[in-house]
């Protein structure tokens, strides 16, 4: 089992030859592809997915619901490693949120393109992403001036982007240089949900805050009063 199909393509192929089995790619991000991934394993093993594990599964689905209204139809940017990417990808349309760009730096992805277009084409909010391959964030930086949208999700380079374009980024994937111990916190699993979901939204309050300091004109305390 593997959880990067594109950037181990001749590792997988070595496996598969030398090794005489069939190699499985799972990318066990949000709840979609975490499911899949233990039904996966318990298929292979022959053993029940644990109940801890359907807990968790339980924590995580009650948070995403709980943060609904905040994320539904936001407009996003994805960028970084590919199998990263369509891991993001398949997580922020599972809470509802909108990719308008999606770009990959590696250039020599065979089979990527194919797999994401019909990853956004069967959700409503994947219709008007435009998928990019070996393009950098240069590129992404034009993207966001012609069609802006609401949050970036990728690496720490995504700063210059954020400050030149004013666009909230939320920091995901490798490297995070500007973040302290941001690496130690797991983004796999029902558990890696529950965190990418809680940077996701706290990054979008944080940017509502500080456009309601302005008082008697925008100072609402959005999620304060219940």
């Amino acid at each position: 089992m593997s959880f990067q199909k594109y950037s181990t393509p001749k590792t997988l192929e070595y496996l598969e030859q030398e090794g005489g089995q069939t190699t499985l790619t799972y990318r066990p991000i949000g709840i979609r592809g975490t499911d899949e991934f233990l039904m996966g394993l318990s298929e292979l093993t022959g053993k029940a997915i644990p109940e801890e594990l359907e807990i968790e599964r339980g924590r995580a689905v009650d948070a995403i619901t709980d943060s609904q209204a905040w994320l539904h139809g936001k407009r996003i940017a994805i960028y970084g490693d590919p199998d990263h990417v369509l891991g993001l990808l398949n997580f922020t349309l599972e809470l509802g949120m909108q990719p308008v760009h999606v770009v990959v730096t590696n250039g020599n992805v065979q089979g990527f393109e194919e797999e994401a277009k019909a990853l956004l084409a069967a959700d409503p909010n994947g219709q008007e992403a435009t998928v990019w391959i070996g393009k950098d964030l240069w590129h992404l930086r034009s993207l966001l001036d012609t069609e802006p949208v609401d949050l970036l999700i990728g690496n720490s380079y995504g700063k210059f982007l954020q400050r030149d374009t004013g666009t909230p980024l939320v920091r995901i994937g490798y490297p995070i240089f500007d973040r302290h111990h941001q690496h130690r916190y797991s983004i796999l699993g029902y558990k890696g949900a529950f965190n990418l979901l809680n940077w996701i939204v706290n990054t979008i309050l944080d940017e509502l805050d500080r456009g309601s300091m302005e008082l008697g004109v925008n100072d609402t305390s959005f999620d304060l009063i219940r």
